[in-house]
Parts: C-alpha cells; structure tokens; sequence
C-alpha cells in the first residue's frame, strides 16, 4: 500500500505543477473571471455546495471504515479537516450574497480533486502512516503545535478576508471596489494567503507528503488566480495600487 501511496502522491504533485503553469495562461472561469466559453452553468450557491461537500463525505466515510478510527491524535486531524470543510460546504455558499453563474465544469473538476485530495489525507492518515505514527504525545508536538496555529490563523484570515469581499457593495451596488482591511493591507488576494496558510499549516501539524502535496495544490490553483487579481486591480485602481504597495498572496513577497 505504501508503494502505491507513495506513487499517487508524486502524481498529484506532478499535475499540481501542470495546474499552476496552465492557470496562468487561462482563467479559472468563475467568479468575477467567469467565461461563457466554459459551457454550461448553475446557481453559484449550489456549485460551492457540490464541489466542497463530497470532500466533507468522503472524508467521513475513510475515517469510519479506518481501524484506526479511534484514535485520538486522529481524530484530531478529522476534525481539523472537516473544519474547514464544513464551512466551505454548508456555510460560506448560504453567506453569497450574489447569484452569479459557475461552470458545471469548474463545479465537476473542483469536486474531482477535493475527492483526491480525500483520499490523499484520509488515505495517509487512517490507512498508510503506522499505528505509531502519531501518539497522544504528538498533539505536545511542536509540529503539531506550530501547525496548528497557522492553521487556525489560516483559517481567520480566509474567513475574514471572504467577508471583507463580501461586504464590498451595498444591495444593488454594482461598482467595483479595492478591498481594505485584515490582511489586504498587504496582500490583493488576502483570501488566498489565508486558505494557503491553513493547508501549509495542516501539513506541518501531520508532517507528512500528503500534507504537503495539498499545500503544493492550494499554492498551485491560487497563486495563478491571485497574480491575474493583482493585475485586474492595477487597470482598475492604479493610484491606489501604487500608494499601496500590494503585494499578490504573499505578504511582503508575492
């Protein structure tokens, strides 16, 4: 099993880098990048819930079937994953305040690779490290407490900064607007960095490859989209771009 692992790892890896060359050349066509050209829609509310939800399940369902389901250390990993999840699947689509469209292809390959990216953790966690891997010793770790804070820090500025977007426009506003606040004093995709941070932070609290091949992806699927935000904001506000000084994800650095 470990060889076989170990293998899907280095694949995903592999298309992570593939993802990230090819975003910058084309749109991931949603959001305010939305393209007709991407073919059939549906309901943005319902195309976040179907393409963070099966992650959320499958999750569940590797961790049920696992030997070791009750462990504690764990267990822990679970609910930290399914966090994250739960708030991406049933929370954050009912706090859109807009309806825009999603591509059903955007919706089905999203759902595709939350479903990989199941089985890469869950896959690690519960079937492939060995039962000694992580003793309750672990959650005293300075791993896992380094981790775990930049996942929760990760988590606060990504929820945060979604909420500083949201809240851009008063109903029936369609202006465009520079986000202000948080961590978009730094940064033009603040939302990105804190998602980004959450992950690296998941990787280094597991210590593991499949930890880190999530960060890879997350670094790999935004990191195009945050430079092509950046260089929306620089046509639409350049003298507040220039005092700013923003950079795209990175604080201080991209």
């Amino acid at each position: 099993m470990q060889a076989g692992f170990n293998i899907f790892l280095i694949v995903m890896a592999v298309i992570a880098v593939i993802v990230f060359l090819a975003l910058y050349r084309v749109d991931a066509g949603y959001g305010k990048f939305y393209q007709p050209k991407w073919g059939p829609t549906l309901d943005n509310h319902l195309g976040w819930f179907l393409m963070e939800a099966p992650v959320f399940v499958a999750m569940l369902l590797l961790w049920w079937f696992s030997p070791m389901r009750q462990d504690p250390v764990r267990i822990v990993f679970l609910l930290l994953f399914e966090c994250h999840y739960f708030h991406r699947a049933f929370i954050f689509p009912m706090k859109l305040r807009s309806h825009s469209r999603m591509p059903w292809a955007i919706v089905l390959m999203g759902a595709l690779f939350n479903t990989l990216n199941a089985f890469m953790q869950g896959g690690w966690i519960f079937y492939v490290s060995e039962a000694e891997a992580y003793p309750s010793s672990w959650l005293l770790s300075l791993p896992f407490i380094i981790g775990a804070l930049l996942f929760f820090a990760g988590m606060w500025i990504n929820i945060q900064s979604d909420g500083i977007i949201r809240n851009l426009r008063k109903p029936g506003d369609t202006a465009h607007y520079l986000p202000q606040g948080g961590m978009f004093r730094f940064v033009t995709s603040a939302n990105y960095f804190g998602e980004w941070l959450e992950w690296t932070g998941f990787a280094i609290l597991t210590w593991s490859w499949a930890g880190a091949v999530f960060s890879l992806w997350t670094f790999a699927n935004l990191c195009p989209r945050a430079a092509r935000t950046y260089e929306l904001y620089k046509e639409e506000f350049p003298e507040q771009m220039e005092e700013a000084r923003l950079k795209r994800m990175i604080p201080f650095i991209y």
